[in-house]
């Protein structure tokens, strides 16, 4: 008989630990920006990572009207809504967009890289961007994230 013996323990909503962290996008490739925080509100960087429940830190992101798009995407990279009605469909550049809500751009991509469900939705809220170097999450000491 085995005297050791090793157990998978799986997190729930006590023994989850949530950190703070900011992310400076000035500079800063969108998609692979993206990637990173996506990973980090899952908390699939944690060594507890539990599929079915919100391991996940919350992600400050500061400059967002500096972030870099590579190639031809800020000419050619759409956005498109849809109100349901017949011609309601409207399409925007991103570079448009970066212009008008630099916050929308960051939120967008991250939101399509999160999960489709109730737990993504909940994982999403723990995302802050602001467009200036400032933010009102001081009272939380946030750590620096680097990429």
């Amino acid at each position: 008989m085995n005297t050791l013996s090793l157990k998978t323990k799986s997190a729930n909503k006590a023994t989850v630990q949530h950190d703070w962290y900011v992310v400076d996008a000035a500079n800063l490739s969108l998609g692979r920006m993206s990637a990173r925080i996506a990973t980090i509100l899952r908390g699939k960087n944690k060594a507890y990572y539990t599929p079915h429940v919100d391991c996940g830190d919350y992600i400050i992101v500061v400059n967002a009207d500096k972030v870099k798009l590579t190639g031809a995407k800020l000419e050619q990279k759409e956005y498109i809504t849809f109100s349901g009605y017949p011609g309601g469909k409207k399409t925007e550049t991103a570079k448009n967009l970066l212009g008008r809500r630099p916050e929308a751009v960051i939120e967008r991509a991250v939101k399509g890289m999160l999960p489709k469900n109730r737990l993504g939705r909940q994982m999403f809220k723990k995302l802050f961007v602001y467009t200036g170097a400032e933010h009102p999450h001081a009272a939380q000491k946030p750590k620096t994230l680097t990429f």
